[in-house]
């Protein structure tokens, strides 16, 4: 059993390597559990122009690697793995995790979501060089492209809406003839003459060249199961995201997509412990807004803590 710690802040990305910076500058001695992806979304984003401080743009990765970096310079302490196990019902909290198990007065989580993916082979390779899961991250980089949208929910709706900033055509694509998306959205989107719509289209493959840069899509038609090439010059990905909160069921409170309930601030109902980031909010998902939180929750568990003492 390691030794018992102010806290432990479970998840990377900018709002735990945040919630570690102002943690470690209020003397906690944070310890901070990497996850199953150490620096979160933006590991696999390639470009970012819109975090404020980086007048030039900086490469997702990097990004991550200058909080990670401003994190440790004040005292974080960084351990690999993932939490797969907690007792929130006792003080101090306790957290198992692939190699160790954890006691903490307080927890924060940011274990951020995942957006969900098709699952194809090469799309890995293919994200971040045409491939995207995020217009409002992206989008600034295809302008006057043929941009496609895969999805039929509010969020492909409002991805596409947003694409035509940039993009000359934009394509919907979705397998179905019904859509998921609310009345008011997908008139938005019907109305908007830069939109086209695929119906009962579904992705079976991305199509490059000989770099790697996606050039379009292989889609099935399917109705009449005929498989064609699709060209577009970007393509994103709008079928959702997961919450990484499956550790956590049972044990705080979630909301009916499994985001963790937050109050107060950054308060979830198990008094002691914290949630910043993609994993309790679900409608702005931006780097700069999970920082934000991060900071948010830092605060609140200093305090929190400091009430304790008392």
């Amino acid at each position: 059993m390691s030794q018992l710690r102010d806290v432990v802040i479970i998840g990377s990305g900018p709002a735990g390597y945040t919630a570690a910076i102002y943690a470690a500058r209020a003397n906690l001695k944070p310890l901070l559990v990497d996850g199953m992806q150490p620096g979160g979304q933006l590991t696999i984003t390639t470009d970012v122009e819109n975090y404020p401080g980086y007048p030039e743009g900086v490469l997702g990765p990097k990004m991550m690697e200058d909080f990670r970096a401003q994190a440790e310079r004040f005292g974080t302490e960084f351990v690999l793995g993932q939490v797969n196990e907690v007792d929130f019902t006792r003080r101090p909290f306790r957290l198992k995790t692939d190699f160790d198990e954890l006691e903490a007065k307080a927890v924060i989580i940011c274990t951020g979501a995942s957006a969900r993916l098709l699952g194809l082979e090469n799309e890995a390779q293919v994200m971040g060089h045409g491939l995207s899961a995020c217009a409002t991250c992206d989008g600034a980089f295809f302008p006057d492209k043929t941009l496609v949208v895969v999805g039929g929910g509010d969020s492909a709706m409002e991805e596409a809406t947003f694409l035509t900033r940039y993009g000359r055509k934009v394509t919907i694509l979705h397998r179905r003839e019904e859509f998921r998306a609310s009345a008011i959205m997908l008139d938005r989107a019907q109305a908007n003459d830069k939109i086209e719509f695929a119906l009962n289209k579904a992705v079976t493959a991305y199509l490059t060249d000989d770099g790697g840069r996606l050039t379009g899509a292989r889609v099935l038609d399917t109705v009449t199961n005929e498989e064609s090439d699709f060209p577009c010059d970007g393509l994103f990905l709008a079928i959702g995201h997961v919450p990484n909160s499956r550790v956590f069921q049972g044990v705080i409170d979630l909301d009916e997509d499994g985001y963790i309930l937050v109050h107060e601030g950054t308060r979830t109902s198990v008094d002691g412990i914290f949630a910043a980031g993609d994993i309790a909010d679900k409608k702005y998902r931006q780097a700069v807004t999970a920082a934000g939180m991060g900071c948010m929750a830092a605060i609140d568990c200093e305090r929190w803590l400091e009430d304790q003492a008392h």
